[in-house]
């Protein structure tokens, strides 16, 4: 087993690929820290995990709650003693809205959600795992974050900003025994656009314009074999790295 007496924590853990990570990472021997807002998917996600080598364990909480996940990550420290592998993988779409149309609330929303978010949870994580001799980060990042329209405009800059965020954590943390990766999904059946109310018409044609040229849509589990790639000793390493695991998609 490759993360056998590892501690997890993964976010946006109730459907998806963090659901898939949970659930790939509990298989392999972990204890995983399961984070979300719907705690009766969380609640089915601990029973589907019955009788794996690992476990997991439910905790509530919003990523753009920045006291509230902040708490979660400190009765986690508390509980456990240590957190092994942190995974930020919660995230929502920005309705495809370009600039000229997109509001303040919902860039706030956007980037609170995907980037200040996981910048918060990483430096709470880091204050406290540092101690233990260090750990792996692994950060969901998208195509959308290293193209630059295959989403809105908050979107697109929240996803840009957390590669960002990974090399700059990767590099200055590298001899304090910390690893930052990122794994950026191209088209992945997941819910993320089931949250879309009133998408951009105009923003919606531009970014869907290169769907054409996409092989194929991913699943979760295969997004969820490379984080355990990046989670275990065998990308001992990588670090500083953004995965990218669309099918060829950006390679056209």
């Amino acid at each position: 087993m490759k993360l056998e007496n590892k501690i997890a924590f993964v976010t946006g853990a109730s459907s998806g690929m963090g659901h898939a990570i949970a659930l790939k990472f509990a298989a392999e021997g972990a204890t995983v820290i399961a984070v979300a807002r719907r705690k009766e998917k969380l609640d089915a996600l601990v029973a589907e995990a019955s009788g794996l080598a690992g476990k997991i364990v439910a905790k509530s909480g919003d990523v753009a709650d920045f006291a509230g996940i902040t708490k979660v990550l400190d009765d986690s420290f508390a509980e456990f003693g240590k957190i092994d592998i942190l995974v930020n993988n919660a995230g929502v779409m920005d309705e495809m809205m370009p600039v000229a149309e997109c509001s303040d609330e919902l860039w706030e929303k956007v980037l609170d959600t995907n980037l200040k978010g996981p910048f918060v949870i990483c430096r709470r994580w880091l204050n406290g795992q540092l101690e233990n001799g260090g750990g792996v980060i692994i950060n969901t990042a998208s195509i959308g974050g290293i193209q630059g329209a295959r989403a809105g405009a908050s979107y697109t800059a929240s996803k840009f900003g957390i590669v960002g965020l990974t090399k700059n954590i990767a590099f200055m943390y590298a001899q304090k025994g910390i690893r930052c990766n990122a794994i950026a999904p191209g088209g992945v059946a997941t819910e993320i656009a089931v949250g879309l109310k009133s998408p951009s018409k105009f923003g919606s044609e531009r970014a869907s314009s290169g769907m054409g040229a996409n092989p194929r849509y991913g699943s979760a589990d295969e997004i969820a074999g490379v984080a355990l790639f990046l989670a275990s000793d065998d990308s001992s390493f990588v670090n500083g790295a953004v995965i990218t695991a669309d099918g060829g998609w950006s390679a056209y």
